[in-house]
């Protein structure tokens, strides 16, 4: 953890940590919103998992988007990592594989705002993550 030498520094760890708790409060009930599980198995993370989930709350919140994002481990599509599985309120989940920032952005701007299918989706034939 880094040291505090300014009020600046206190309030930008103050932003950070207040974001974590909200992430998690949200987690609790996520009835009524988008979830996204990101797989962050060993082989999401060394393909860019973690980046993509870090542009995903930032870019959810930047455009008001009620949603929970969240991380689960493999996901059984090592080949198409990074992968999301993305559930929009009332539907079946949908898994995207080959994520990276620009293909989250589509995702973000076509399918979870308007439902619009999106090139990158994975067959059907897997099981929901619990």
């Amino acid at each position: 953890m880094s040291k505090v030498k300014t009020v600046a520094d206190l309030k930008k760890m103050k932003s950070k940590l207040q974001a974590k708790v909200e992430l998690r409060e949200k987690g609790d009930s996520p009835e009524g919103r988008v979830v996204i599980k990101v797989g962050m198995a060993t082989s999401g993370i060394a393909s860019g998992a973690k980046e993509v989930m870090a542009f995903l709350i930032e870019e959810l919140d930047k455009r008001n988007i009620d949603a929970v994002v969240m991380q689960t481990g493999d996901m059984g599509y090592c080949f198409a990592e990074p992968t999301i599985e993305v559930k929009r309120p009332g539907e079946e989940p949908v898994v995207f594989g080959y994520v990276d920032k620009a293909k989250a952005d589509e995702i973000i701007e076509k399918y979870i705002k308007f439902g619009e299918l999106v090139e990158g989706i994975l067959p059907d034939n897997y099981q929901t993550i619990d």
